[in-house]
């Protein structure tokens, strides 16, 4: 839960900074060629260091096959740690590339890491993923909130510098923990559509090239790859509607900056350093990002409560036909006004985070144990790595479309993904 707290932390940080990249810094310098900073190429920017968190994800579960969780929990914590003090020290975009990479890299091995712990180590197993769902909506809004307050007294870098020193101390103490990995698996197990834990690797993961396609094979043979397909589309949505959301937010009725010399009485105003008529304002939409996100937590607990009470494949159905319909809603209710926006948007930050324990553990019910770290870094190349062009169609789609071409878009990632639960519903019942 700290681990994963940690990781979407500095994950959803970066749409914050965004917004002070766009107007700090006018080229990416590469020497041989200069581009533009705009929405489009801060997408690809952003796409390189969350594309890694998804493509990272895979060897990752390969590894956590073979040497466990606490030990990639523990490399994962200090390469994060690493990467933002790097951000904090970055003259340049080239380097904020470089630190996000090195974020990416390091961040990309947690998921399937603490997944496989909570499957084959957590006996409520759906419950399991509710409380480790909601430490990572703590994280998700409360450290955005952190990185927020921080930014009306100190720059970025400072901010970066600050959020990365915690990961470092968390690195120490889980390289110190000890618990059993293993502790809920019982054997032999059977795997729906997934096979025997006899047929396949039993519990040692994979130790070759050919084992690891023996097992993708496997894995994909059944209906594991329609599982695949709706976390693609879980990913390419989250990473399409939060990317750019601040910066969507910016120029709406209602989120003009509001002076913070506005707020605070004159005696209050001088002891803290702020003066009237002074630079630092309040951002609104970095307040209605984070709440956003922080009201996640409700739709984590109530994902993985409802995992362990209906057929999730029809929970999946559901989820995404209610995010089809926000998204659909979207620009239109942000022209109503601010309040019938707040309204949507908790709404969103609900059905956002409802679909993830849901998924999660559909892919341990159709997943042998054994290769378990395996399929969860298949499901995380896909949440997060082929996720991650979602930020790139949103800057593309924003800089030569417009919002409401942006939210169509998002739309149709999750019709499919609520059609497919319903396949998936309607074979578990055959």
């Amino acid at each position: 839960m700290l681990a994963h707290g940690a990781v979407h932390t500095y994950e959803m940080a970066v749409p914050l900074f965004v917004v002070v990249w766009l107007t700090e810094f006018e080229v990416i310098s590469l020497g041989l060629a200069t581009f533009d900073v705009t929405t489009a190429t801060v997408g690809v920017i952003v796409t390189l260091g969350y594309g890694l968190f998804g493509l990272g994800a895979l060897p990752g579960g390969i590894m956590v096959d073979r040497l466990g969780s606490r030990r990639l929990i523990s490399a994962c914590l200090f390469g994060m740690g690493l990467s933002y003090i790097l951000l904090g020290l970055a003259p340049n975009m080239v380097v904020v590339a470089a630190a996000l990479v090195l974020w990416g890299a390091s961040a990309s091995v947690y998921h399937p890491a603490g997944l496989s712990l909570i499957s084959k180590g957590v006996e409520e197993r759906g419950t399991g993923l509710a409380y480790h769902g909601i430490a990572g909506n703590v994280g998700i809004g409360l450290g955005p909130l952190l990185a927020t307050v921080l930014l009306l007294f100190v720059e970025w870098r400072t901010v970066a510098l600050v959020l990365g020193a915690p990961a470092l101390l968390a690195a120490v103490y889980a390289s110190q923990a000890n618990f059993d990995e293993t502790a809920a698996v019982e054997a032999p197990e059977t795997a729906a559509d997934g096979g025997s834990a006899g047929e396949s690797k039993a519990g040692s993961g994979v130790d070759s090239l050919g084992e690891f396609l023996t097992e993708s094979r496997r894995l994909f043979a059944g209906s594991f790859v329609l599982v695949f397909v709706v976390v693609m589309c879980s990913g390419l949505y989250y990473r399409g509607v939060l990317t750019f959301l601040p910066e969507l937010l910016r120029g709406l009725p209602g989120f003009e900056p509001i002076p913070v010399s506005s707020l605070l009485p004159g005696s209050v105003g001088s002891a803290l350093g702020v003066e009237a008529g002074g630079g630092q304002t309040l951002k609104p939409q970095d307040y209605f990002y984070s709440g956003l996100l922080l009201v996640g937590v409700l739709g984590q607990y109530a994902g993985g409560k409802l995992t362990d009470r209906i057929p999730v494949e029809y929970g999946i159905a559901g989820a995404f036909g209610g995010l089809a319909v926000l998204a659909l809603l979207f620009v239109p209710v942000s022209n109503a006004g601010i309040v019938p926006l707040m309204a949507l948007g908790a709404v969103l930050g609900v059905l956002l985070f409802v679909v993830q324990p849901m998924y999660q553990a559909t892919v341990a019910e159709y997943t042998p144990s054994g290769t378990r770290g395996l399929s969860y870094g298949f499901t995380y190349l896909g949440v997060f790595g082929v996720g991650a062009l979602g930020g790139t169609i949103a800057g593309g789609i924003l800089a030569f479309a417009d919002a409401t071409a942006l939210f169509l878009a998002l739309a149709g990632f999750a019709v499919v993904g609520s059609l497919l639960g319903l396949v998936l519903g309607r074979r578990a019942a055959v």
